[in-house]
């Protein structure tokens, strides 16, 4: 059955007249929404574009997306976040602030907990996709705080919001709307009750609509995937995501170094995929570990007031980085991965 065709003047009325019939819907999925200046999404012609788009792609409903969007409004709250005000003077990278939030004895001690109680989940995803138990176990840890804190904003509300009012990553965030639209019909969910971040991300791990669609798995083979509460599922994901972005089973991942001088200035503007020569960087007095693969990135952690923390990163690191490209992100992944390691063989 070919999908219908939506005009997008005739959505803007459709839209602008749904509110009322939506009511009922609108009041048992309320959020944290704040009320702005910013046009209802009913009244964007770009959101009606988006409806026509999904309707001919996917075969959608335009009038239950039409629906969708009546009940939800833009929120300033998550541009805020998404986009910390100008008029606040940005603090100089501080590694020590960062990681302090990560690396505390409680976040460290409810990590060995967590190996603990999902043992053998963990151990299955070791054997089957190569990732240490210890760094799924930390991706979780600093993602949500091992499933504690999933985010309470709406999903589609926050989605729809950067996809509309944030021109600097509209085309990604509109994708990303996309995907989840998709996902909830895939997955027979409401999508307004779906809760996550300010930026859309969902679940234990907090995967991108897109992510899981593409990397989530059924671990616990109960025939479904579930993010939100299946903490198998979010396990074997992680580990099928990290597999996927080029995981090497027994590889380093990054060594600790210490110089003597300087950093030359090429080694931190190398970037985070691995492309310096390991046996170069010996060669210019890099202490370059004998275990070290063949290539390598250079990664400086800076502190004010205190020396710069100073590792080589691997491959299996660029995997973390696919995660998060964040190098803070990714170090306290790796660091919280050796605390836990460290405190479980105590």
């Amino acid at each position: 059955m070919k999908p219908t065709i939506y005009n997008p003047v005739l959505f803007l009325a459709l839209l602008a007249a749904l509110p009322g019939h939506v009511q009922a819907l609108g009041a048992q999925t309320k959020t944290d929404a704040i009320q702005t200046e910013l046009p209802e999404f009913s009244a964007n012609p770009d959101v009606a574009d988006f409806i026509v788009s999904m309707s001919a792609k996917h075969g959608m409903d335009g009038e239950y997306l039409a629906g969708l969007f009546a009940s939800i409004r833009p929120n300033m709250r998550v541009l805020a976040l998404f986009a910390p005000s100008p008029h606040k003077t940005p603090s100089p990278p501080s590694w020590k602030r960062y990681s302090t939030q990560f690396l505390s004895k409680a976040r460290i001690d409810a990590g060995a907990t967590f190996w603990a109680q999902n043992k053998e989940a963990l151990d299955r995803a070791f054997q089957q996709f190569g990732v240490p138990q210890e760094i799924i176990i930390a991706i979780i840890g600093v993602e949500t705080y091992y499933g504690r804190h999933t985010g309470n904003f709406g999903v589609m509300e926050a989605l729809a919001t950067l996809a509309f009012h944030e021109p600097r990553r509209a085309d990604f965030f509109r994708g990303e709307l996309e995907h989840f639209l998709l996902l909830a019909r895939e997955n027979g969910f409401e999508p307004l009750r779906t809760k996550g971040s300010y930026a859309g991300a969902i679940g234990v791990p907090q995967f991108m609509p897109g992510s899981w669609r593409k990397f989530a798995i059924d671990f616990d083979g109960d025939g479904t995937i579930d993010l939100e509460n299946s903490v198998t599922d979010s396990i074997g994901s992680i580990a099928n995501y990290l597999n996927m972005h080029g995981w090497q089973k027994g590889e380093p991942i990054a060594h600790k170094i210490k110089l003597r001088g300087k950093p030359k200035a090429e080694w931190a503007s190398a970037g985070m995929l691995p492309s310096l020569n390991s046996k170069e960087l010996a060669d210019q007095g890099v202490p370059v570990p004998k275990d070290a693969p063949d290539l390598a990135t250079f990664i400086s952690l800076p502190t004010p007031g205190q020396p710069t923390e100073h590792w080589l990163g691997y491959g299996n690191y660029y995997s973390i980085t696919r995660y998060n490209r964040s190098t803070f992100y990714s170090m306290s992944v790796v660091r919280l991965a050796m605390a836990i390691k460290n405190q479980k063989g105590r």
